[in-house]
């Protein structure tokens, strides 16, 4: 795979793979919505509590402790990439490649260094419901993004001028953009020579068989015949 020139600069500068590329339109079943819905909406009843926990008790029973850590240790060992997107509100999503070993802390200090105000408060949050990550001692395993996850960005500002002023965007610095819409580019296979085919020079006959005319064959004497 080749890639463009401002992708190798941006991941030899920040140590990753970054993209950058405009969220438009709906969101694909894949991802998660950007609408919020009010927290009661999402009401834990009673009935889903008591299927949690029968579900839980079944688990118990079924898997010792020492089966689901291997288990646990085998999944983590296949995975060597996690692939998180940040959503901003003006709908660009800016999307890194992280190890799984590695803790929050190390999303929230990539996203410091590229957004366009650093110099103001902000956090990250998943939804939904809309859930502030604050515990960033938690690797992304502990977390639940592995294999990759969608979070959003916001500043954490009072309502007013400045918070105003901030929202407007941009959210990303210009370096960052100009990769918007760059990608990987698929090398093209070089063109499969296939053997020449021989000419009529270098070509070798096959061999003839000679045939003998009927008029030219001798006959043969008969064995009592004696001279």
């Amino acid at each position: 795979m080749l890639m463009s020139a401002k992708l190798v600069a941006a991941k030899e500068k920040f140590g990753r793979e970054i993209r950058v590329f405009e969220t438009g339109g709906l969101p694909t079943p894949s991802e998660v919505p950007n609408t919020e819905e009010p927290d009661d909406f999402y009401e834990f009843t009673a009935e889903d509590y008591y299927r949690v926990m029968a579900s839980k008790k079944e688990d118990k029973y079924l898997k010792t402790r020492k089966i689901r850590e291997a288990e646990e240790a085998a999944r983590r060992s296949r995975i060597t990439k996690v692939v998180i997107r940040i959503r901003f509100p003006d709908n660009h999503t800016l999307e890194v490649t992280f190890h799984p070993s590695e803790k929050v802390q190390s999303l929230v200090d990539l996203v410091k260094k590229v957004i366009a105000r650093p110099d103001l408060p902000f956090y990250l949050y998943t939804t939904p419901p809309k859930k502030q990550l604050k515990d960033l001692t938690l690797d992304f395993f502990a977390a639940g993004f592995v294999p990759g996850a969608i979070v959003y960005f916001s500043y954490d500002l009072p309502k007013g001028d400045d918070a105003e002023a901030a929202n407007s965007g941009p959210f990303l610095q210009e370096e960052i953009m100009s990769l918007e819409g760059l990608d990987l580019i698929a090398e093209q296979p070089e063109p499969v020579q296939s053997a020449p085919e021989p000419t009529a020079a270098s070509a070798v006959p096959p061999p003839v068989v000679q045939e003998s005319k009927p008029g030219e064959k001798k006959p043969a004497k008969p064995k009592w015949f004696k001279m």
